[in-house]
């Protein structure tokens, strides 16, 4: 795992692009990296092929998100690496939160994650996001 200094977030975002998480612009990424407390990122030669980060307080709350490893190199153990030093990274805070693609569940389970009874999002496109599995109805209308 390297910093972000070598990140080319073109690349970084057409990654996330086809892992496939979603639009990410590099300007939207190079933000949201730099303003997130822990990062990680990995390379093979100079092409990023997983990347992570969590946005954390310092003491109570760190939530890992954006976790992306290229389709080429999944099942190599990159992902459970990556969530591993994220977690790491976290440790002394009094939660570490995230929220999983619809059908990963299993995968953050192995690393101690349980289901919240509590956990509730606004969303700024809610359609989008009971179509994707993250809520369970749309909801009225985007409240951000």
């Amino acid at each position: 795992m390297q910093s972000v200094d070598a990140v080319d977030w073109d690349e970084l975002s057409e990654l996330y692009r086809i892992a496939p998480l979603g639009t990410k612009s590099a300007d939207w990424l190079r933000t949201a990296y730099a303003n997130s407390m822990f990062k990680c990122i990995a390379f093979d030669c100079a092409k990023v092929v997983a990347a992570g980060r969590a946005v954390a307080d310092g003491v109570d709350c760190s939530y890992l998100c954006d976790i992306v490893v290229h389709p080429a190199y999944q099942g190599r153990g990159l992902g459970k690496r990556l969530v591993q030093e994220l977690i790491g990274l976290s440790a002394g805070h009094r939660k570490i939160l995230l929220y999983a693609v619809p059908g990963r569940e299993p995968f953050y389970e192995t690393f101690g994650f349980r289901r919240m009874k509590t956990a509730m999002a606004i969303f700024s496109d809610p359609r989008r996001a009971a179509e994707d599995g993250y809520t369970d109805d749309a909801g009225a209308e985007a409240d951000v």
